[in-house]
């Protein structure tokens, strides 16, 4: 097990008194998040990522009648008990074609989908038989049932198939597509205000002047909330002064849910979105007990809320992924859960962490008893981003915490907290 600091210093439980544990953080902004109002009916295809208004029943069994699971030969499997293994081919069914009832002592030969006939209740599969002319031989006995898929096997008529707040996915889609769905009503999407501040930042496409940098958070951030399926206003970059900090987060509250943006949080002379915060609207958070990602304000603007990230591209996506993305969830209507985390073992060594619950970048490898081990993903540096590219998710060290080899650490697949196809 990860080894903690027996020490009086501050605990998980305890940080210093300026820096809030995440999970504090996420329970007091959420207390005071409401779904929004709204919502619009689309046609199913494009229902991809959005949230359900209302619960899903089906209105048919899926299948609507018991078919064939595969290629071969539907017979009565009670002639198979009495004995009888050669049987003449009296018909041919199709998916699509509906057989006749089945003459006893026959089969017919039957394709994958096509329906059963009345009078037979298993089916052969073609490998397990020999053909000569219209006639098959059984070479292997199946029993009542096998390789017929009964009508409401897959889904009852009446079902539900998904609760109100249920964000679809790409097989949803084709679960409803099956019980003949055309329309859902769905919540609205959320608009997004999205800026970014800094006088070193420039869009790609543009010639870097020297100190400059290409924007990667608004890219990332954006493509985060797009897999949301939320509209994103952009309100492009702001310039390093607490005057264009202001206007920008007043222009930004108009016509939005909510306001996102990175860079500027921290408590350097140059970073202005926590004093234009308190100055024009609320601060209700700021500086959160994780490594990377403590320089994070919540609050809001002319009653929209906001979340402050980071500049560092990693901070602002530990924060997004784990602060604000269950936030917009809330905000979506979406039902929230803490998703699932699995425990795996450490194939690294980390010193003693300090008074932060850190997530490390890690990939998942085979480990020598088959089982998968975390190794790190590169650097560790806030400012590295291509060591979130690389990782398959995160791993929780808590706070006062040495990692040995072979200890067991809680690991958040990263498929889990970006969203799912």
């Amino acid at each position: 097990m990860v080894k903690q600091l027996n020490s009086a210093q501050p605990t998980a439980d305890q940080p210093a008194p300026h820096l809030t544990p995440i999970g504090e953080a996420l329970a007091q902004i959420l207390s005071g998040i409401s779904p929004v109002a709204g919502s619009e009916r689309v046609a199913l295809a494009d229902a991809l990522h959005r949230v359900l208004l209302n619960t899903e029943a089906a209105a048919v069994d899926v299948p609507g009648f018991a078919n064939s699971a595969m290629d071969g030969y539907a017979l009565d499997s009670r002639a198979l008990v009495g004995g009888q293994t050669r049987f003449r081919i009296s018909q041919r069914i199709q998916a699509g074609r509906i057989g006749s009832t089945l003459e006893p002592g026959t089969a017919a030969r039957i394709f994958t989908g096509a329906p059963i006939p009345a009078g037979a209740d298993a089916v052969v599969m073609q490998e397990n038989c020999s053909v000569q002319g219209d006639e098959i031989s059984v070479l292997q006995i199946v029993r009542s049932g096998e390789n017929v898929r009964c009508a409401g096997s897959d889904v009852l008529r009446d079902s539900v198939l998904f609760e109100a707040g249920h964000r679809l996915r790409a097989p949803d889609i084709g679960v409803l597509a099956g019980v003949g769905v055309v329309m859902v009503e769905v919540r609205r999407p959320l608009r997004v205000a999205l800026l970014t501040t800094g006088d070193e930042l420039v869009r790609p496409g543009q010639r870097l002047q020297q100190g400059q940098i290409y924007n990667s958070n608004f890219y990332m951030l954006h493509a985060l909330l797009q897999g949301l399926g939320h509209e994103i206003v952009d309100c492009g970059i702001v310039a390093d002064s607490l005057a264009a900090t202001e206007q920008a987060l007043r222009s930004a509250a108009a016509d939005v849910d909510c306001i996102i943006s990175s860079g500027g949080v921290s408590a350097g002379e140059e970073d202005h979105v926590r004093v234009a915060l308190e100055k024009i609207g609320e601060l209700a958070l700021w500086k959160l007990a994780i490594k990377p990602g403590k320089p994070f304000a919540f609050g809001r603007v002319e009653g929209k809320p906001f979340f402050g990230l980071p500049g560092n591209p990693v901070s602002a996506f530990v924060n997004f992924t784990l602060i604000v993305r269950p936030c917009l969830e809330r905000m979506s209507g979406a039902l929230v859960s803490p998703g699932p985390q699995w425990v795996l073992a450490a194939d690294f060594e980390l010193p003693i962490s300090g008074i932060r619950q850190e997530y490390l970048r890690v990939r998942c490898h085979p480990g020598s008893d088959g089982e998968s081990v975390l190794r790190l993903a590169g650097s560790q540096s806030s400012g590295v981003l291509s060591s979130v590219s690389h990782a398959d998710g995160l791993a929780v060290i808590p706070p006062f915490t040495a990692v040995g080899k072979g200890d067991r650490l809680k690991f958040i697949p990263l498929s889990e907290i970006v969203g799912q196809v």
